[in-house]
């Protein structure tokens, strides 16, 4: 996992750690010292630590004006023991909501695990997003993880699922992947009315 780093081309239109507004601001990174784990297997220094034992983050690019942001994920996303998604509100949602960010896309290709709890989280989450046509949507999760919170019913707060899976988003600028997954976000939600 050590050799699993956050994808950094495009660095040169967003740096979490240079952005006043990011909640890693004026964050430093050791390149040659490994501190954070995941049990007991080193991750890569430029991961964001977010107060969780099994999750970290990297803020990929943010787009204030046109408000989204685009995060990935590494690790195990477990709501019954860590509280993961109170952890992720808390430290990250709920800052760049704070600045303005009501679109959030988690890149899931490195999250291995999900482990249900309570919906409150998300249940507040989606109300508080709905109020500015908001949402968060995970991209390119694993299956056995979406089928995990499709029985934690979750689908109803967050969108996840088939259209939204299978995206290379690396190979995309960050506009354009925003533009592929609010269209789909979009269309899915027109449907739900």
């Amino acid at each position: 996992m050590h050799d699993i780093e956050p994808f950094f081309k495009w660095r040169d239109q967003y740096v979490a750690s240079l952005d006043k507004k990011s909640p890693f601001y004026e964050r430093d990174y050791d390149e040659f010292t490994f501190t954070n784990k995941i049990y007991n297997y080193y991750i890569h220094p430029q991961w964001d630590d977010l107060g969780s034992n099994t999750l970290f983050a990297k803020i990929l690019f943010a787009d204030y004006s046109k408000h989204f942001a685009i995060i990935e994920l590494i690790g195990e996303w477990n709501d019954c023991i860590e509280n993961d998604i109170m952890t992720l509100r808390q430290n990250l949602i709920d800052p760049l909501f704070d600045q303005g960010i009501y679109k959030f896309i988690l890149c899931m290709d490195n999250v291995y695990n999900f482990h249900a709890d309570e919906d409150d989280y998300y249940m507040e989450l989606y109300e508080n997003l709905s109020e500015e046509e908001g949402y968060l949507c995970l991209v390119n999760s694993s299956e056995h993880v979406e089928n995990e919170m499709a029985r934690a019913r979750l689908q109803y707060y967050i969108h996840f699922g088939a259209a939204l899976n299978d995206i290379d988003w690396r190979s995309k600028s960050p506009n354009h992947f925003y533009k592929e997954v609010d269209r789909i976000v979009m269309r899915g939600t027109q449907r739900l009315k």
